[in-house]
């Protein structure tokens, strides 16, 4: 029974032509295994229409590429030219987002080589562990921060929030200092990651007293790792 669910389409075909039937076949399963893949992705995942659509389709697409080069090496050659264009005419996505893409490439080209049953679990796994490692929220502890703090232009930054970051932070990081209020103010930037994210408050008091009681937010960190 499982040998031949997990058994090739194309194991028994001793020519390189692809039937009609085997091939609606194979891109329907693509298909629903494209539907699949988005689902489980943007479970608890905040992500754009347009990436869902083509996160769907995406594997549908990966396949007839594969039935269609079929051995042919120029041809692959071809494709494998066309998909490089395809990322320079592309916006760079999140890392979550390319892990997506990555995983639906891999599933149609599971698909295209005739082994539906091997793709289908291959999505199942892959989708699951990315479920299971969203609900655990894995990475995002709360402690990674992004803070702002506004200061007078009189007052002289360097190393003076030091010793309530060197108390509050694990790590920080100094990423940008710029003008702000036609120059009379000056705004810095920097990452830092919390020892404890209860104390979030404790630091932001500790902060103001030294900037002069003048405007400080802490967001999530974003930072360039996040984005391939």
């Amino acid at each position: 029974m499982l040998d031949s669910l997990f058994k090739g389409v194309f194991d028994t075909e001793l020519t390189a032509v692809i039937s009609p039937s085997d091939f609606l076949l194979c891109v329907g399963t693509s298909l629903l295994i494209g539907l699949l893949l988005c689902a489980m992705t943007m479970w608890r995942a905040r992500s754009s229409g347009s990436f869902a659509v083509t996160l769907a389709l995406l594997p549908a697409v990966v396949c007839v590429v594969i039935m269609m080069v079929n051995g042919n090496v120029g041809a692959g050659v071809a494709v494998a030219g066309a998909f490089s264009l395809v990322r320079f005419r592309s916006a760079p996505g999140s890392a979550r987002e390319i892990g997506a893409i990555f995983i639906a490439m891999g599933a149609g080209l599971i698909a295209g080589m005739g082994y539906l049953g091997y793709a289908a679990l291959f999505s199942l796994i892959l989708g699951g562990v990315t479920m299971l490692y969203t609900a655990l929220r894995l990475g995002e502890k709360g402690r990674y921060k992004t803070l702002h703090i506004t200061i007078p232009e009189n007052l002289d930054y360097t190393g003076v929030f030091d010793p309530v970051l060197k108390e509050y932070a694990a790590s920080y990081t100094l990423r940008q200092v710029k003008t702000t209020n036609m120059g009379s103010l000056f705004k810095l930037t920097y990452d830092l990651t919390l020892r404890d994210p209860a104390k979030e408050k404790a630091l932001i008091d500790e902060l103001r007293r030294r900037n002069g009681n003048l405007e400080i937010s802490m967001s999530c960190q974003e930072t360039a790792a996040a984005g391939l």
